[in-house]
């Protein structure tokens, strides 16, 4: 698991417990429910981390005790947006987050005859450009359909400042491609793996997220 640092890649810290998570979740013997149990608390935690760098302003509430207390708000409302299929299984972890948020899809599927990604289907919240975003995707391999999502995205009116990239493990040449695209969106991940393969696997990774958390 790399740990170098990526300009604006947001590495969640490198704890015992986070490499312990990382372990059973790219174990080829783990089962699947409890892939989806530690999966989820990896995700939990990335949505976390992405709400620490949501702007504030300051608030002051009278606790119970009838005392003030200096506090913040969060400035602006939130979305998710969901790369389907296998980006849809961190949308829960964002609901246990942030009560009552709205979620939008982008279905983008690989050409067979181009190789290339295309984009199949698109909903998102009517006024999408007022919020900050959310992007969810599990795994940054080569980039290619998360910088379609995130054109589809700009395209509506979001600012790329505005933008997080949640996933949980990235390949280096996946940040660089995306970043060269979109170097003021925020990578918020666990994990930076140094290669891919002949099959555009991340290397060591961990299989395909989607078919593990669903089908297997």
């Amino acid at each position: 698991m790399s740990t170098e640092p990526f300009k604006n890649v947001i590495m969640l810290p490198q704890t015992n417990q986070l490499t312990g998570l990382y372990t059973i979740i790219r174990d080829q013997n783990t089962k699947r429910p409890d892939f989806i149990f530690y999966a989820d608390r990896i995700i939990r935690l990335l949505v976390e981390e992405g709400l620490n760098h949501l702007p504030v302003q300051p608030r002051t509430v009278e606790t119970s005790t009838n005392q003030k207390y200096e506090g913040v708000s969060f400035l602006g409302k939130i979305c998710g947006v969901s790369i389907v299929r296998a980006g849809e299984s961190m949308e829960q972890g964002l609901r246990e987050c942030c009560r009552s948020v709205r979620i939008g899809k982008i279905l983008i599927q690989r050409d067979e005859e181009t190789a290339q990604p295309k984009l199949f289907f698109e909903k998102l919240p009517e006024d999408i450009a007022e919020r900050y975003v959310f992007l969810l995707d599990p795994m940054l391999a080569t980039g290619g359909s998360a910088a379609m999502a995130t054109e589809v995205l700009i395209k509506r009116g979001v600012k790329p400042e505005r933008i997080f990239f949640l996933n949980l493990i990235c390949s280096k040449e996946g940040v660089d491609y995306y970043h060269s695209k979109f170097p003021g969106v925020k990578i918020v991940t666990g994990a930076v793996d140094p290669c891919l393969d002949e099959n555009k696997y991340l290397v060591p990774g961990l299989g395909d997220f989607g078919d593990r958390y669903y089908c297997l």
